[in-house]
């Protein structure tokens, strides 16, 4: 099943059941073996896997123990800064380009610049 935004929250907790049922089966691992290297009960383990609420720290966990701890970035990114924030970061930047400096001039008479 492919979780979409019109996914119902049960329908999401199976799903992710499904997957990381499929995934422990993947590895041979018994679910006593799985809750054992997560550190949380196999009956919490079996309401993971059956799509039941658990609380977060043992999704983690359980995630930990398969290894897909890091695809937690996906799932929530870090949130961009904001242009405010953006700015007091980087304090005060260019808004111009500055014009070619000119050779300086010997000292001597000065004139307008169009008698050259």
């Amino acid at each position: 099943m492919q979780i979409s935004r019109d996914s119902s929250d049960e329908a999401i907790m199976r799903e992710l059941g499904d997957r990381l049922s499929r995934y422990r089966l993947n590895r041979d691992l018994t679910q006593e073996a799985l809750a054992d290297e997560a550190g949380i009960s196999k009956r919490t383990l079996m309401r993971l896997e059956d799509g039941e609420s658990v609380q977060a720290t043992s999704l983690i966990r359980a995630l930990r123990a398969h290894g897909l701890l890091q695809n937690f970035d996906a799932l929530v990114p870090p949130p961009p800064l904001s242009p405010i924030q953006q700015a007091k970061q980087h304090g005060k930047t260019r808004k111009r380009a500055s014009s070619p400096q000119e050779e300086p001039r010997e000292k001597g008479t000065w004139s307008w610049g169009d008698d050259e």
